[in-house]
């Protein structure tokens, strides 16, 4: 590596409500500057990286990067794979990812070296995609299995009012219609509809 190169460290914690000090303290250690390590605090899902992309746009050919985990870099497969393409063969830097010395591009330049580093890659970015499906997976099986025992999320609905049960018989019947059994229940047509429904079901 030229003495000219730059180092960057580049941190990603899944929300503003996790603490980045880890990974600081090792960019630290490493010896690189706090002008030269960029943090974003967003979620996976929620890619929209301002510190990353300013990163990027410092980044030269010869220049290296420090990160953690190869999560770091995208939040599925084709992410990963893009912005290594981006980072190493578009740009030219190299890319050190901490807790896989594997995934380290200043060595084995030769064509055995890359060929390593590409299939490493490619296998733990496949592995992260597939950890990150199956704890959605198991979040809505959790989910579905909570409902099934009368959970209930978000906001509790709110109380009927004290005529519902009449104007309900009563559009049930055909008596009134239901615009008509809203209006008596200072509801909006879709709610009255909705709670009706829920009202059926529950009754």
């Amino acid at each position: 590596m030229k003495n000219s190169a730059n180092i960057y460290g580049y941190i990603r914690v899944s929300s503003v409500d996790q603490n980045e000090d880890r990974q600081y303290q090792v960019m630290k250690e490493l010896g690189i500057s706090d002008n030269k390590i960029y943090i974003d605090k967003q979620s996976g899902k929620d890619f929209n990286r301002p510190e990353y992309k300013k990163m990027v746009r410092r980044i030269r050919r010869g220049d290296v990067i420090y990160l953690i985990s190869i999560d770091r870099l995208g939040r599925n497969y084709e992410d990963i794979q893009e912005q290594w393409r981006i980072l190493t063969k578009n740009i030219g830097a190299d890319i050190v990812v901490i807790d896989m010395p594997l995934l380290d591009t200043r060595v084995g330049r030769d064509l055995m070296g890359t060929f390593i580093a590409d299939l490493v890659l490619q296998i733990l970015s496949f592995v992260a995609e597939n950890e990150r499906d199956i704890i959605r997976k198991r979040q809505a099986e959790g989910i579905a299995a909570a409902k099934k025992r009368g959970v209930q999320f978000g906001r509790p609905p709110k109380e009927l009012p004290d005529n519902f049960n009449e104007c309900y018989i009563l559009w049930k019947s055909g008596i009134i219609s239901a615009t008509a059994a809203a209006r008596k229940c200072n509801m909006a047509v879709s709610t009255f509809r909705y709670r009706a429904c829920r009202y059926k079901m529950d009754s």
